[in-house]
């Protein structure tokens, strides 16, 4: 797993900028494939409260979600 992926989606999805797989694939020039296997991952390595909306196509936090990591 690319930290730097990992950090970009979760912003994008704190910022509720990006809407849905799809989008997150070509923000972050991946597959949507890619996208999955990386929401999968921060929802069971990170424990990140990620959830899709069906109705609004949409990706976000069921609760406050703080990524914590130095570079």
């Amino acid at each position: 797993m690319d930290i730097r992926i990992i950090i970009k989606i979760h912003e994008l999805i704190r910022a509720s900028r990006a809407v849905n797989s799809e989008d997150l694939a070509d923000r972050l020039d991946v597959s949507v494939r890619t996208v999955y296997n990386y929401i999968t991952y921060m929802k069971t390595e990170l424990n990140a409260s990620i959830t899709y909306d069906s109705q609004n196509k949409k990706y976000f936090y069921e609760r406050e979600c703080e990524l914590n990591y130095t570079g």
